[in-house]
């Protein structure tokens, strides 16, 4: 193991000598990659149990803001940008899965994963200096803005896809969608507001 591990290091900076900005890069998506994997996983394990231990109470209470009647494939839904609809079953019972409870589990669970993500990107994956207070600032800006726009989205297929798959497999979506359309802009927020190297006095 140890030998891979030399061969490895030998052709890695070989690699960074050769090519110092590609090399800079390579290093930074593999590590943004890899960590925002591992709060995807932890987001998807939030979204599908908290609503569970939230209970049928706030899956039942709607919170939905603004709220726009559509009709997409035979369904009949509310889209709105924040909040999600009240889910229920063919008999008419509400089921957990949405709902002020879904909102609640939605939120907690992404935020709790920026307070993971933010300290390993700043400080592993883009080794930066800068100040943390005001990093720290434009990444919830960030958040905020691209929750918004994920909300938006997911609230246009989740009621359909509530419909015909498990709340399993939509959570599974959400996380997808959600952590894909975050990872994109948020690793060239992280490029703006993580500047390398120390803080400027």
């Amino acid at each position: 193991m140890k030998q891979i591990y030399d061969w490895w290091l030998e052709k890695w900076h070989g690699f960074e000598e050769k090519h110092p900005k590609l090399s800079k890069w390579a290093y930074q998506l593999f590590y943004f990659f890899v960590f925002s994997m591992m709060v995807t996983v932890f987001q998807y394990l939030v979204f599908t149990f908290m609503p569970g231990l939230l209970g049928i109470g706030l899956a039942g209470t709607e919170f939905m803001w603004p709220q726009t009647d559509l009709h997409i494939l035979g369904v009949d839904f509310t889209w709105s940008l924040l909040g999600y609809n009240v889910l229920y079953d063919s008999a008419g019972a509400v089921v957990i899965g949405g709902g002020l409870g879904y909102f609640i589990s939605y939120e907690a669970g992404s935020f709790l994963a920026q307070c993971i993500n933010f300290p390993l990107q700043r400080n592993i994956t883009f080794k930066s200096h800068g100040n943390p207070w005001y990093q720290a600032m434009w990444y919830f800006i960030a958040w905020v803005v691209i929750s918004l726009i994920c909300n938006g989205v997911n609230n246009l297929w989740m009621p359909v896809a509530s419909v015909y798959v498990a709340p399993a497999v939509y959570n599974l979506l959400v996380t997808f969608i959600t952590g894909g359309v975050s990872m994109i802009i948020f690793f060239f927020v992280f490029k703006i507001i993580f500047p390398e190297g120390e803080a400027k006095k």
